[in-house]
């Protein structure tokens, strides 16, 4: 492996959260923009510091499956159950037929159409939760509305991979994508029976110690449904998704200070080391001489980019929460329609299968990095903007005497 690619991963791993520290008194800006952009300086399209290697894809990878294994994971389905997730998924499916719609438009064939729509009608829940987290809205009614937005367009569009994109017929994608279903949903519900006393006084007493049996377990877990996905012919996404929430259900009757602490440590896993070197690796990757080469993949990634506002993010809508301002709204259609590691592997699946060009994908790409580094920022805005508004005193509420 290369020297300088295994040394200055790790280091731009580290600078990526300096970086957004110091700007953080201008603005905002989401860690895995700046993650993405010095991959992307640093990598063969500008500097050529860092190549690619075998061994850094094989932790990208993991860093993507651990990604979805948080989403799946941090996901309170108590919380978004009823009308939030009603909502959503109803957006997610709107989202999905006006996308191939415009995909079969753009796109040269009907194949290509269906890559597009796909990856059109995603939204990255694994990347905004940690921004929703920070900004301390992941309990509030606004952020109870984006994470079912997120869970809808971070699972549907995995179905609809599964479904339509395995290179099997549908009927026999369907039999397949049920047969991981059932093995999935035995293993949860076996997980939500009993309280696992025994496994969660393993925990406790190795949290401190060398064993740690729960980081161990989490492995585990998520390379079981990973390789059950894989083994059935599936994107490995879905079974780490499933993952994330059949830990989820395991953890459940371990103590809260127990559970925190694992928590803790399976977040420094995956955002201090899987995660980082997947977003990293992206813009090590990411085409951009393709992109630059072709004029109307260049014409196209504005094109995207405004089609996944208009795509994925107007739809969500009917998912905003009751009461929720003008500026909750618009935040809302920002947060949904920002989306990039789902566009990452479709475009994959579409070029490796020919379907797609290759400054097609790059186009794609680029425009999902564009909305990682926009939107949520733009929805942060928004969402202060409703803060103040509503702090302020209403023009009825002024010189109201007070009663006695």
């Amino acid at each position: 492996m290369d020297l300088s690619t295994l040394l200055l991963v790790p280091t731009i791993a580290v600078c990526a959260p300096v970086s957004a520290a110091l700007l953080s008194r201008f603005a905002k800006i989401p860690l895995v923009v700046f993650e993405i952009v010095l991959g992307l300086v640093l990598g063969p399209a500008v500097l050529g510091w860092v190549g690619t290697s075998e061994f850094i894809d094989i932790l990208a990878e993991f860093g993507l499956a651990m990604l979805f294994f948080m989403a799946g994971s941090e996901i309170d389905f108590q919380l978004i159950k009823g009308r939030p997730i009603k909502r959503a998924s109803v957006g997610f499916l709107l989202s999905l037929a006006i996308g191939t719609t415009a995909g079969l438009i753009l796109a040269p064939t009907a194949a290509a159409g269906v890559f597009v729509g796909i990856a059109l009608a995603n939204t990255a829940l694994g990347t905004i939760m940690p921004v929703l987290r920070d900004a301390g809205e992941m309990r509030t009614p606004f952020g109870t509305a984006v994470t079912a937005v997120g869970a809808a367009g971070e699972f549907g569009p995995l179905i609809a991979i599964s479904l339509f994109l395995s290179g099997r017929t549908p009927g026999r994608a369907t039999v397949v994508l049920l047969a991981f279903t059932v093995i999935a949903a035995a293993g949860m519900y076996a997980a939500s029976r009993g309280e696992h006393r025994g496994m969660h006084r393993l925990i406790s007493t190795t949290l401190h110690t060398s064993g740690q049996f729960a980081i161990r377990l989490v492995i585990l877990v998520l390379a079981l449904l990973v390789g059950l996905s894989i083994w059935l012919g599936l994107d490995m996404l879905i079974g780490a998704f499933a993952a994330g929430i059949l830990f989820r259900l395991l953890l459940a009757g371990a103590l809260p200070e127990d559970a925190h602490r694992v928590e803790s440590k399976i977040e420094a896993v995956a955002f201090g080391f899987l995660v980082p070197v997947f977003f990293i690796y992206t813009g090590i990757t990411f085409d951009l001489r393709a992109l630059l080469d072709d004029t109307r993949a260049l014409v196209l990634l504005p094109v995207f980019l405004v089609l996944l506002l208009v795509v994925r993010g107007l739809p969500n809508l009917i998912a905003a929460p009751p009461g929720a301002t003008a500026a909750d709204r618009r935040a809302l259609v920002l947060f949904g329609a920002t989306a990039l590691p789902i566009i990452v592997a479709i475009t994959d699946i579409g070029a490796d299968h020919g379907v797609l060009q290759q400054a097609t994908a790059a186009s794609m790409v680029g425009a999902g990095m564009l909305s990682v580094l926009l939107y949520p920022l733009l929805a942060l805005g928004q969402r202060r903007r409703s803060a103040t508004a509503s702090a302020e005193p209403r023009p009825d509420d002024e010189d109201v005497p007070e009663e006695a």
